[in-house]
């Protein structure tokens, strides 16, 4: 099956008239204006209120689609096109406005998409002509920011065009990694869904020659149907994680420490002041065990979801599911919105896949205490893993030292291990397995410790290149919460966290560039700004059914898909 969809010419061409230009649209409806000069191009602006007044919906979009024209700026007198439609009751007009959403994701224009949804109530799931909603062309276009909006707006992942393809399958056909990764937070749903062909999306990945999105889709389908399966035992791993496992390792390393060092019968009696030592070493181990708890079972800063129930809306009740004014989706900060928990994020949050929450200061999930570690729990984490490392000194240096002063032992280090293996097996394997524990353990505290000093997370460090935040206004890394080594730290230990510096991160994503404009070329008739449209303001298609497997991308009105 071909991936592209041609382009029916169903319009009728532009005509050049004595200098000016007329475009019949189908409705006997058109627009005439004087083409070269500069003054038309200027001229043109007022228009996009004039055809909002007047309902001259050919001319309107003409402007909008063709030409590039915006529509959320008002005019001299603060009036929106949208309300100069309302105010002369032009319902086509208004309703092309509204319905404008469709266009807008096939150019990648996030910031317009979000203006009519929060400041218009427009409907993000619209269809077009072939049943494909902004979201099937956000996915088969790749822009991410505006697949982050529309799913943020609860738009229906779900929805099947009239070649019964989701969203999902124009992601796979495309080969787009990112947009199906996207479209898979928060629902495994569609990976069964199959088009009008039989094919899921895992099977035209595959059938493209897409293999790492082809292994991506079947993988997370397998893992979700064992996952729905709670009985199971992949069912419940996952939420158990592996916190018990390290519990039992840490509890059997310690009474091997205590049964093999201390309590050897074939060893050495402990003097008073090296019986404290090897002691302490249980001790510190045993507090360990309690900040491991209140690590594993803590709320590691949650923030909390905005999952409310939108159906239950009325049409003209007020939009609720999007902050219309929030800084950061006015400065265009598109990766702040989470898809799944419906928030917008704060700089150093992050969604776990794990948790499937959203997380203040994100550090990172950590599988051995079964949970994140985050702002509200990192000073139990840092504190668990000193104390071990401490312990793990403690007593390693414990027996170490018991083996060496066994009056038995011979001279030499073959002889000596020679001889520990045989009569001191226990305190032999705990030596061995402390120094391996040790290393591991040791390199995080180091790590850890060291973003702490800087005020950093283990997330920020390993997506340093991808956030803007991290980056001053040259394009240099620079860390804008770093107040220095002391303050970094005095403020981690007495508060437990430190508080972040408010600031806005840049917004310098490729998606956001303005509408296509046309190029100033008197002859039009042979330029590829203009696209072929509808007579209801949708995209004409055609699809070449000469292929088996028939499956066709959408096309904007401008380009044609590579």
């Amino acid at each position: 099956m071909s991936s592209k969809i041609k382009v029916v010419e169903k319009v009728q061409p532009l005509k050049q008239l004595g200098g000016v230009v007329t475009n019949g649209n189908g409705n006997g409806e058109g627009y005439n204006a004087v083409v070269g000069d500069y003054a038309y191009y200027a001229s043109l602006r007022n228009d996009v209120y004039c055809a909002a007044a007047y309902g001259d919906l050919g001319r309107l979009r003409m402007l909008v689609e063709y030409l590039g024209f915006s529509l959320k700026e008002p005019d001299a007198l603060g009036y929106y096109a949208l309300q100069w439609a309302a105010l002369n009751n032009r319902t086509d007009t208004a309703q092309y406005i509204i319905e404008i959403t469709n266009v807008a994701t096939q150019y990648g224009q996030t910031a317009f998409l979000y203006y009519v949804v929060s400041k218009w109530n427009a409907n993000p799931d619209v269809p077009d002509n072939e049943g494909r909603s902004p979201l099937h062309w956000a996915a088969y276009k790749g822009f991410m920011d505006c697949i982050r909006l529309l799913l943020y707006l609860d738009a229906n992942r779900g929805c099947q065009d009239r070649e019964g393809c989701t969203p999902l399958h124009w992601a796979a056909i495309k080969g787009n990694l990112e947009a199906c990764t996207l479209l898979l937070q928060g629902s495994q749903e569609g990976l069964a869904v199959t088009d009008n062909s039989g094919l899921t999306p895992a099977q035209l990945a595959s059938e493209k020659k897409h293999r790492k999105i082809a292994f991506l889709l079947g993988n997370t389908r397998r893992l979700h149907e064992y996952r729905s399966n709670g009985n199971s035992l992949l069912g419940k791993l996952p939420k158990l994680g592996l916190a018990p496992v390290l519990c039992c390792v840490i509890v059997v390393h310690l009474m091997t420490y205590i049964n093999s060092v201390i309590m050897a019968s074939n060893l050495p009696k402990l003097t008073a002041g090296f019986g404290i030592l090897a002691w302490l070493g249980v001790f510190l181990s045993s507090a360990g065990l309690i900040w491991f708890y209140r690590c594993s079972s803590k709320d590691p800063g949650y923030i909390k979801m905005n999952v409310s129930d939108h159906q239950n809306l009325k049409e003209d009740e007020p939009l609720l599911k999007i902050e219309a004014n929030h800084p950061a989706l006015l400065a265009g900060n598109w990766s702040q919105l989470c898809t799944t928990c419906k928030i917008i994020k704060p700089l150093r949050a992050k969604h776990c896949s794990t948790c499937d929450r959203c997380v203040e200061q994100f550090d990172h999930h950590c599988p051995w205490v079964s949970n994140c570690v985050g702002k509200k729990n990192k000073w139990d984490f840092f504190l668990f893993i000193v104390l071990e490392v401490m312990a793990m000194v403690i007593t390693g240096g414990v027996a170490m030292t018991r083996i060496l002063m066994d009056p038995m032992a011979p001279v030499g280090f073959s002889p000596m291990f020679s001889h520990a293996s045989t009569h001191h097996i226990g305190a032999l394997t705990f030596l061995i397995m402390d120094i391996f524990y040790f290393f591991g353990a040791s390199a995080l505290v180091v790590s850890q410790a060291t973003q702490i000093s800087r005020n950093i997370t283990s997330n920020e460090m390993a997506n340093i290149m991808r956030y803007s935040y991290l980056r001053g206004a040259d394009g240099q890394l620079r860390n804008p919460y770093d107040h220095g080594c002391w303050k970094n730290c005095s403020g981690f230990v007495i508060n437990g966290y430190n508080e972040d510096v408010p600031i806005a991160e840049d917004s310098a994503n490729s998606e956001e560039t303005g509408m296509i404009q046309i190029p100033r070329d008197s002859n039009l008739q042979n330029s590829n700004s203009h696209a072929p449209t509808d007579i209801n303001g949708h995209i004409a298609v055609h699809v070449n059914s000469s292929n088996t497997n028939g499956h066709h991308g959408p096309v904007h009105s401008s380009l044609q898909p590579r």
